[in-house]
Order: C-alpha cells, then sequence, then structure tokens
C-alpha cells in the first residue's frame, strides 16, 4: 500500500527526555508550544482520508474502502478500531483514535519538540436492521482522517454521507465527501496571537476581537471585488462616475451583512462560522477560534468530574495511601486522584461495558483537557479514546497512558493499569499491584530545609467544593475550565518555587530579577510560612511530575511563551498577583502602577497585561484600585494606563466591566488632568507636581 506515510501499525517506542513510548495508533494534541494552537492555512487539504469499514459475519471486521488512497499499514486493526465491541447494538455510536506520522517521512512537518504530526479520525457507525441480512443487520462505519483537533464539526457531514453509502456503498460517494469537506473557505478566518488566544478562550463576551473579523471579511471583500471588476467587461454607454458596484445582503443569521460597501458582523467571536456543500445541501460549519493545548472534540469537563464526585459525595470510599495520588490523605476527591495520576504519568483506563463508546472517548478526552488546563501538553498524544482486548499487549508498551475500554477484563487485571475509573459506577480505584516511588534527593534535601512538621492540607478538597458549587450553580463549562486553568498555573508556579528552593534554578522560570525594573517572580505568598506549607504539602505531587513528558514539553513551551513575550522586563503575573492578594504598602503598590504604566503601551504589551487579568478574577479591578492611591502622581498613571486599555480591541470589553463606582472615579480623574493640562496655573511657572498635589485635594 504504497503512497501513504501514515501508520496504522503496533506500538512503536522510542525514547528521548521530553517524549517516550510514541505510539503508531495512539490520542495526540496539534497545538504549538506555548500554548498556540493550530491554524489551518487558507490552501491547506482540512482532510486526508476517508475510510469505510463494514463487520461481515464471516469474515470480521473489514475495510472496504479507503480514498484518496490506500493507508499503509495493518487495515484489520483499522478496521477493528472503527467497529468497537457492541457496535451492533446500538443504531449509531461515535468513536475517536489518532494515527501518528513516519518520522522518517514527516521530517518537514514535524511539530514543536521534534514530534510527528498526528491524524485526528472521527468515526461514525450505524447499523441497519434488515431482515434479508444474516443475524438480520448490516453495520458499516465511516471515517474522516484530518489535521484539525476540532474534528467534531465534521458529524453533520459524516451522518449525510454515510447514509448515502448505505443507498450507494460505492467510493464515489467518500470522492464526493473528500471534495465537499476540502472545499471549507478557512480564509477569513481570524489567526489570534498566543496571547489574543488565551484572552479569547477565558471570555464569555461574543464581540471579543470582532473587529479582527471584520478585517478579515473586508480584506476578503477587497480582494474579491478586485477578481470581479477585473473579470467583468465594462457596460457600453455607461458614464465611469454612474456605474454601481453590486452589493449583497446574506439574511442568514450570524452571516456577514453587506450593505452599502459597509460590513456589519453579529456572531460569536468564538467561533468562525463557514459552510460546506456535501451533494447539494449547504452544511453549516462552526470552528472554534481558540483552541489550546490538549483540545480535541466537544468534550465536557462537568460531565467528567459530575460522573466521579456524585457517587463520591454520597459514600465516600478510603483510598489506598500512594504519596503521588492520595495528596490529600485516604478520602482524597477521587478527581484530584486521577488529575495526579495525570500529571505523574500513570496508566489510566476509563472503563464502561453499558455506554456507547462515544461516551468512553469524550471521557478519556476530557481527562486530558482538565490537567493540561489549556496550559500543559503531553495527554492526548498517548491516548487511546477507545482500544479493545485485542490491542492490550501493545497499550501495555506505552508508559502513561490514557486509554477508553468497554471490555469488562479489563477491570480483572490490575497490573494492565494503576488507576481504573469506572464509568459506569462513577468509582476510581487504584491499582492493588502499582508501585510505590523511590525516595527521591529532592524531597530529602527539601525536608531538610522546611520549616513545618506534621501533615499539612493541600486545599484540594476545598478546590473541589468550590468546583461542584460551580457546576450546581449552572456557571457553565467555560466557568468551570477557567477554575481548572487557574488551578493548573498555581501547581506549576508552585513546582518553578519548589525547584528554585531545593536546587538553586528552575527550568519553569526564563529571566533575571537583577535586570528587572521590580523584583519577584512567581507565584505570591503573604509569608515563608505559608510557602513552606504549601511547597511541603505538594511536594511529593511535584517531585513525581518533574522529568514526565508534560513537564519537559512544558519547559520547551516555556522557552517559546518568554520569546514571544513583548515584556521581559518585570513578571506582570506576579504583580498583579501581589496588587490582588497582598496588603502592600503605598510606595510598593504606587511601584507597581507606575511601571504598568511605563511598560504597558501597545497593542501586545497590553495583550500580555489582560492574559493575567481574566474576568474569572475580576478582571480590572486590581488595576482599577489604583484609582483611589493617594498618591496623585499614581492615581495620573492609572488613568493613563486605563484610558489605553478602554482604546485597545479587548481592553475595551475589560474596562466596559467595571463597575459605576470605578467609572466615574476615572471620569472624573480623567477630567481633572486635563484641568491640570489646561490650567493657567502651569503656565505660571507651578510645577506639576504641585498641580496635582491640588487635584487630589479637591478630590479628596
Amino acid at each position: 500500500m504504497a503512497g501513504s506515510s501514515i501508520k496504522a501499525e503496533s506500538i512503536r517506542t522510542t525514547s528521548s527526555n521530553s517524549d517516550t513510548a510514541v505510539s503508531r495508533i495512539s490520542g495526540g494534541s496539534s497545538t504549538s508550544a506555548g500554548g498556540g494552537a493550530e491554524y489551518a492555512s487558507p490552501n491547506q487539504q482540512h482532510v486526508d482520508y476517508i475510510l469505510v469499514a463494514e463487520f461481515s459475519i464471516d469474515k470480521g471486521s473489514m475495510m472496504e474502502y479507503q480514498y484518496p488512497n490506500p493507508i499503509s499499514g495493518d487495515e484489520h486493526m483499522l478496521a477493528e478500531l472503527m467497529l468497537p465491541d457492541g457496535a451492533h447494538t446500538r443504531d449509531q455510536d461515535w468513536t475517536i483514535f489518532f494515527l501518528h506520522k513516519d518520522a522518517e517521512q514527516a521530517e518537514d512537518q514535524l511539530e514543536p519538540g521534534g514530534q510527528t504530526p498526528l491524524i485526528y479520525v472521527l468515526n461514525l457507525v450505524i447499523t441497519k436492521h434488515d431482515k434479508e441480512a444474516k443475524r438480520g443487520a448490516i453495520v458499516k462505519a465511516m471515517a474522516i482522517c484530518t489535521r484539525h483537533s476540532f474534528l467534531h464539526i465534521y458529524k453533520p457531514l459524516l451522518l449525510f454521507a454515510l447514509e448515502d453509502y448505505f443507498k450507494d456503498p460505492s467510493i464515489d460517494v467518500l470522492a464526493k465527501l473528500f471534495t465537499s469537506v476540502n472545499s471549507m473557505d478557512l480564509s477569513t478566518m481570524p489567526r489570534l496571537s498566543i496571547f489574543e488566544r488565551q484572552i479569547l478562550a477565558a471570555s464569555d463576551n461574543k464581540d471579543m476581537f470582532s473587529e479582527k473579523f471584520e478585517e478579515m471579511a473586508a480584506t476578503s471583500l477587497a480582494a474579491h471585488h478586485v477578481r470581479s471588476q477585473s473579470s467583468l467587461v465594462a457596460p457600453t454607454g455607461v458614464p465611469e462616475g454612474e456605474r454601481r458596484i453590486t452589493t449583497y445582503i446574506d439574511l442568514a443569521p450570524g452571516r456577514n451583512k453587506v450593505m452599502n460597501g459597509k460590513i456589519t458582523i453579529s456572531r460569536d467571536s468564538h467561533e468562525f462560522e463557514t459552510k460546506v456543500v456535501y451533494n447539494g445541501i449547504q452544511v453549516p460549519i462552526r470552528v472554534p477560534v481558540a483552541i489550546l493545548p490538549e483540545t480535541v472534540g466537544d468534550f465536557s469537563l462537568i460531565q467528567l468530574i459530575t460522573t466521579f464526585s456524585a457517587p463520591h459525595a454520597l459514600h465516600p470510599q478510603p483510598f489506598a495511601l500512594h504519596p503521588h495520588l492520595t495528596t490529600n490523605g485516604p478520602y482524597t476527591h477521587p478527581v484530584i486522584v486521577l488529575v495526579n495520576a495525570l500529571l505523574t504519568e500513570k496508566r489510566i483506563v476509563f472503563l464502561s461495558h453499558d455506554r456507547a463508546s462515544g461516551e468512553v472517548a469524550n471521557h478519556v478526552l476530557a481527562a486530558c483537557a482538565l490537567v493540561s488546563g489549556g496550559t500543559l501538553r503531553g495527554f492526548t498524544r498517548h491516548a487511546f479514546p477507545y482500544t479493545d482486548l485485542s490491542k492490550v499487549d501493545e497499550l501495555l508498551m506505552v508508559p502513561g497512558f490514557i486509554a477508553g475500554v468497554k471490555n469488562p477484563a479489563f477491570a480483572h487485571h490490575p497490573s494492565w493499569w494503576d488507576i481504573l475509573c469506572n464509568i459506569d459506577t462513577g468509582r476510581i480505584k487504584i491499582s492493588t499491584e502499582i508501585k510505590q516511588p523511590a525516595a527521591s534527593d529532592g524531597a530529602a534535601l527539601f525536608g531538610a530545609m522546611s520549616t513545618v512538621s506534621g501533615s499539612v492540607d493541600t486545599g484540594d478538597n476545598a478546590f473541589m467544593d468550590e468546583i461542584i458549587h460551580c457546576i450546581s450553580s449552572r456557571f457553565g463549562e467555560k466557568a468551570v475550565r477557567a477554575r481548572w486553568r487557574d488551578w493548573v498555573v498555581r501547581f506549576t508556579h508552585m513546582a518553578a518555587a519548589f525547584e528554585e528552593m531545593v536546587y538553586g534554578a528552575s527550568a519553569l522560570w526564563i529571566g533575571h530579577e537583577e535586570n528587572h525594573v521590580i523584583r519577584g517572580h512567581g507565584h505570591v505568598w503573604p509569608d515563608e510560612q505559608s510557602k513552606h506549607r504549601d511547597l511541603t504539602a505538594n511536594m511529593a505531587r511535584i517531585e513525581g511530575w518533574r522529568g514526565t513528558r508534560s513537564y519537559h514539553a512544558y519547559v520547551q513551551d516555556i522557552q517559546s511563551f518568554y520569546s514571544a513575550k513583548p515584556i521581559k522586563i518585570m513578571d506582570l503575573h506576579h504583580q498583579i498577583d501581589r496588587l490582588r492578594t497582598l496588603k502592600l504598602s503605598v510606595e510598593e503598590s504606587g511601584k507597581i502602577y507606575q511601571c504598568l504604566k511605563e511598560y504597558v503601551d501597545d497593542y501586545e504589551e497590553i495583550n500580555q497585561l489582560l492574559c493575567v487579568l481574566p474576568e474569572n478574577q475580576g478582571g480590572l479591578f486590581p488595576v482599577a484600585v489604583g484609582l483611589f492611591h493617594p498618591s496623585p502622581k499614581v492615581r495620573f498613571a492609572v488613568v493613563d494606563l486605563l484610558s489605553r486599555m478602554s482604546a485597545h480591541m479587548a481592553g475595551r470589553h475589560f474596562f466596559n466591566s467595571l463597575n459605576r463606582f470605578h467609572k466615574l472615579a476615572f471620569i472624573r480623574l480623567q477630567q481633572e488632568k486635563q484641568n491640570l493640562v489646561e490650567s493657567p496655573v502651569a503656565a505660571n511657572g507651578l510645577t506639576m507636581a504641585a498641580g496635582m498635589s491640588l487635584g487630589g485635594s479637591v478630590l479628596r
């Protein structure tokens, strides 16, 4: 089967510092380093292959067609993945799995870290009951193989195409689908920077970066107009000045409206709306614009957390103690046990005999996104959203796998897994055969330095209570993801502080404080005792994470992110956290506000600041508090900073979210500053500082 560079064979094991045991059929994320996302080039082919498989009573799972050319490797294994266990018991089921490209044939397409690119496979299985067929049913599956992690957008097209294939089982149906999906136009989809993606992903505002859509639409319209003018012959007898440009109005909801040459947008800026024409039917497609690492498909974190929280809330069951997993003792929350297992690269199996394989796959993908928090990566690349008993030997060759299965036999082999997540019962179990970690040098060194003794609470159970409250109060999926992102970022900051304390330096932070205009970096603690307490509570989890794939990938991402940062002269996250959590002196807070005013000026610098001021943490509130600083000079510095942000594409939405108290103070100070500039007092030779003091006294 020549002509394809993708293998669907058994698992091949490789090893390196940052990646071990890369599978040929596994899971992956095509997000770029530093928390970026993969964006399709306008000319890039969206779908690489379309596959069709059928279950035969006599021959088992069989591959019928592969279009446009065959995928090299084991056809039978690929067909088995497309036809999961129990597919014949359901009218319809979805599965997801991933294919790896050969490193030898993909040298020019390597992802950050030197990893081979991944092909995401969305598979639909339909069972048609037919009395004339053997055993009374026909089972067929059709799969789309794409480079995009947002593969769920192709679900409506697969439904249409597979129904057509049942009526006409020929390769022409595959060719028609292949042509249709690759005609999808993403040329006007905005390309956001790393900071813009983080801001958009953390925001609920549907107009965030809407100007980006208008810019792309205007550029496309102008290009289309030029092409139209060059291709059309001007009507004879019509003067140049009387020729009119034809305009069109698209009345479909959420689409561009072109009226008298003016473009208006009515859409959610989190999604790019386009369409695919299949068999004469216009199928609307919504492509996510801000894709964070480890985000594959349309999973739900709320569903994952609820599945394993409800039974624990009713009847808590103690876990066998393990340093990496039970960080809050035997009654550690099951979701925290799962996250700890993912962080420390344990073998994890999600099992459900009763539910559809699509649900099992969604739990696997949700778990990868949960521990990633949109920050870490390296989990989905070693995930198997669906696999079966016949591939257990290959599965066990992959350290730290995350697999979804339907065969109950997995539950009876604790040597195959470290953590078993039973979706049917909602219980998580630690294997009786799990190995205890060896004593680390870091733990010994930290023990000699720490002033804290005895058991210390990590606060994880209290955090889970907040998450459950979020869910029960219907705050929504985005709010839950934002809270988990905060948790993951806090963990990475604590890991950096632990390394600095124990080893003298950390690979998780780049910079030199002696070059900073204001000292301080990393996580903020109120005092040294609190710092030692938190690091003691998280020491085992941190030591378990160091050396894993996600740790090494994060080190690479930190380097890429540092290169992309326009402001390197201070740690914005640290300084904003100081304003948010500490009781600072007048001089300390004033220095922070003055530095923000001085160094946050242009578009990307404001984006960098907005990334550390997410809406779920109060937005601009820590900055707006500076409007009431005792020093007039500081107050006017904050006015200048907020003025820049109010004129910024994204900052204006943050500014509009301020309460009326802050807005009134801003307007009053802005007018006061303007009056000082126009005041004749300044013209008489008095210093500006004296004038500012006068203005401040009036305000007080």
